[in-house]
């Protein structure tokens, strides 16, 4: 059985395990954004990678990190930081297809954008997802000290109005603030996502960004190194808590990143993966290369009966990339025997994953009754997305969370 090496390309030297517990090698690279926003230079000095690099990242588009630091010292030029529409503007969006939104001449006009948000909303929006924070009580909190008709309001009520935790498990899925301790699993993706919120001018997502025609050309250089959503610490200790023990088998596992932090945090995690797509990184050297319901068919898999199925950022296919329209989802559900579905991907319908006309909750509700919804929390999320942790539960797992329908937290 094929298993795939976890290197660099282009430096010998990289190791993920010992890297991130470098810690005067997060501190340069910390040093090197918050002083100078150089991203480029961080890159190169975290990863070891020559400091003349010229790698050419594809993922929405292709870039070089020399190209993607000249478009970060442009700023707010060209409409680059223009996150937020107002209404008017987002309904005459809304008619471009997902495949458009790449289209630079579809970006919002000035005339139509909002002002970017002030620093303390964006210091803000980034300590909901911080380890030291109790994430529920620091949204409210984001919400209560905004201002009326803010972009910042907006958020903090788009973010309350999705998240959800069943109340037959509020009180085991309520995750302590945890003290910056050497103990605390380190997350780089998490440093390098909350300085591009400071650097493109986010606070979330919220009605206002969902129209959003295209991202940023930092996304191609985050989605190589870490890969597509950053994991925060709640959603981490959340499938700690609903794996019980089990195996997570993270289908689709890219690059590893999602299955390297689970394993910081204690869970066993099985990455299988198609080899469909290129990474300049690979965070663990044991995925398996195969197809995701083939794995799930082999007799010692027995189905994944006894494992959490994770899905992150499933595809949704259909596309100039092949195969049927959320047939990797729905393939793997059908396939899986198991209790406990975790999946992270949008929560709007922009239809970047799983199904191109609607979220993963929405397809639960319509074609698999059977599960139960145990959570969906917001995560991290990159300029212009709005992504989400979702948990479901069939079988005993699920009769043992009660009758309880709704649970805001």
């Amino acid at each position: 059985m094929a298993k795939r090496p976890a290197p660099c390309v282009g430096s010998p030297a990289f190791d993920p395990s010992t890297r991130t517990k470098d810690a005067e090698a997060r501190s340069n690279a910390l040093s090197l954004l918050t002083k100078d926003d150089d991203l480029s230079g961080a890159i190169t000095t975290w990863f070891q990678l020559p400091a003349n690099d010229t790698w050419t990242y594809h993922a929405i588009t292709a870039v070089t990190l020399p190209q993607v630091q000249h478009i970060v010292r442009l700023g707010q030029a060209n409409g680059l930081h223009a996150w937020y529409a107002k209404q008017q503007q987002q309904q005459q969006q809304q008619q471009l297809q997902p495949g458009d939104n790449n289209d630079a001449n579809s970006r919002p006009t000035p005339a139509n954008t909002l002002e970017p948000p002030p620093v303390p909303d964006i210091d803000d929006y980034i300590r909901i997802f911080q380890p030291t924070s109790l994430t529920g009580s620091a949204l409210k909190a984001f919400g209560s000290n905004a201002k009326r008709g803010s972009v910042r309001a907006s958020v903090a009520a788009n973010l309350s109005s999705k998240r959800y935790v069943h109340p037959g498990a509020a009180q085991q899925l309520s995750i302590p603030k945890k003290k910056p301790t050497a103990s605390l699993p380190p997350n780089p993706y998490f440093d390098f996502w909350a300085w591009s919120c400071r650097n493109l001018e986010w606070c979330g997502p919220c009605p206002e960004s969902e129209a959003r025609p295209h991202s940023h050309h930092v996304l191609p250089i985050f989605m190589h190194h870490f890969g597509c959503v950053v994991p925060s610490y709640e959603s981490l200790e959340v499938l700690r808590i609903v794996a019980d023990g089990r195996t997570v088998v993270d289908m689709g596992s890219g690059n590893g990143y999602w299955a390297f932090m689970l394993r910081q945090h204690g869970v066993d995690v099985a990455p299988v993966d198609n080899a469909q797509s290129e990474w300049r990184v690979s965070w663990v050297d044991d995925t398996v290369i195969m197809d995701g319901a083939r794995w799930l068919s082999q007799g010692k898999n027995a189905g994944g009966k006894d494992m959490v199925l994770l899905m992150v950022y499933p595809v949704v296919g259909g596309g100039v990339g092949g195969g049927v329209e959320g047939g990797f989802t729905r393939g793997l559900m059908a396939a899986y025997k198991g209790d406990t579905v975790a999946v992270v991907g949008t929560q709007n319908r922009n239809g970047y994953t799983s199904f191109r006309d609607m979220t993963f909750d929405e397809y639960m509700e319509r074609e698999q009754p059977e599960w139960t919804k145990v959570v969906q929390i917001p995560v991290p999320s990159f300029a212009g997305k709005d992504e989400a942790l979702y948990v479901y539960q069939r079988g005993g797992r699920a009769t043992k969370l009660g009758a309880g329908e709704t649970n805001k937290t």
